[in-house]
């Protein structure tokens, strides 16, 4: 009984996270904040609901934490990656925002050195 209240909040966290996210994105002024926004809708929004339904349903619960550990390690890895390829292709990011201090803008024209 206990559990399923607490599911049942985690799935309205849920949909609170992923509502923010899609009003983050609609009002964000460039695809890197539109990016951050948005990864972090689907990570903690997706954290809640896949709790949600593992507290719901016991059975499910080691499934879940699974999932979750996929999540946690593909999504930041994919936002990454896509805010990587738009600043190559040559999409800038708004006045005043500070990519990376430390590294060289020329670095990232040129690619990785490595």
């Amino acid at each position: 009984m206990i559990l399923d209240v607490i599911g049942y909040i985690l799935l309205g966290v849920g949909s609170i996270f992923y509502l923010l996210g899609g009003l983050g994105i609609l009002r964000m002024p460039d695809i890197y904040n539109r990016l951050q926004a948005g990864a972090k809708a689907t990570t903690l929004g997706a954290f809640s609901f896949i709790l949600g339904v593992g507290l719901i349903r016991p059975e499910w619960l080691l499934k879940s934490i699974i999932i979750i550990i996929f999540i946690a390690i593909t999504n930041p890895v994919g936002s990454s990656a896509l805010a990587r390829a738009a600043l190559k292709s040559g999409i800038k990011p708004v006045k005043g925002t500070n990519l990376d201090a430390y590294q060289p803008e020329n670095d990232i024209e040129d690619g990785d050195k490595t």
